[in-house]
């Protein structure tokens, strides 16, 4: 008997896979949307597919280190695809997450404007590059598929280039990058700090997650997840 295709989680940076459990199938993309559905493409099949990582948010209500588990992954273009809800609603449970939509998008949306105008279009709670190619993946194989992501920066926060100079093509830190854009533009050191910290502590929750939901990272029920259930419901009536 061919055993199952395994779960495949697809993070932008090597950071974020290094938070997942040992022996996990990853796709890094390097936070380029083109490049994870070429490397999809390359990669054949799988069981479920998991997309994992870091979020801008567009809700200004959102603070750094959010958890999301997505209901549909929107784009401004108007297309939709639907997360597994039984999968997004073990994410909450587990986690804590807010469930809602999340956009995908071509680029990093780096300004409060962007942001905004990315927010008006989609209704979207955060925005991340690497969901929905993830999300056309599973889609177009048949495959069940989920997201979760933690909020880095607020809808409030640029991003300053050097963030972005940071990112080598392969998901890898790029410090040489982050010092020539800061030397492009010495200004944007302070923002450059603060998006730190604030990635720090959306990476400490996806880290105290990932440990929550264990080696399937909640593709399959747990044994306890209806005790767990049963807890979120009766502190929403608390």
């Amino acid at each position: 008997m061919t055993p199952p295709a395994p779960l495949l989680v697809v993070v932008g940076l090597r950071r974020e896979a290094a938070l997942l459990p040992e022996g996990v199938a990853v796709v890094c993309t390097g936070g380029d949307p083109r490049r994870a559905a070429r490397l999809l493409a390359a990669r054949g099949g799988a069981g479920a597919v998991l997309s994992f990582g870091l979020a801008g948010a567009l809700d200004p209500a959102l603070g750094p280190g959010t958890l999301l588990a997505a209901t549909e992954i929107r784009s401004a273009c108007g297309a939709v695809h639907p997360a597994d809800p039984a999968w997004s609603a073990r994410l909450a449970a587990v986690t804590g997450a807010r469930r809602g939509p999340l956009a995908g998008a071509g680029a990093v949306a780096a300004t409060p404007e962007a942001k905004r105008a990315l927010r008006a279009a989609t209704g979207a709670l955060a925005v991340d590059l690497e969901s929905e190619p993830a999300a056309a993946f599973a889609a177009a194989r048949g495959v069940p598929f989920a997201a979760l992501r933690a909020v880095a920066d607020t809808a409030a926060e640029p991003i300053p280039p050097a963030a972005l100079a940071g990112v080598a093509p392969d998901g890898r830190a790029a410090p040489l990058g982050v010092l020539c854009a800061l030397a492009r533009r010495p200004g944007d050191l302070a923002d450059l700090l603060r998006l730190a910290r604030r990635s720090r502590a959306a990476l400490a929750a996806l880290a105290r997650a990932a440990a929550l939901l264990g080696r399937d990272l909640g593709c399959r029920a747990p044994a306890l997840l209806p005790l767990l259930l049963l807890g979120e419901r009766l502190l929403d009536m608390a």
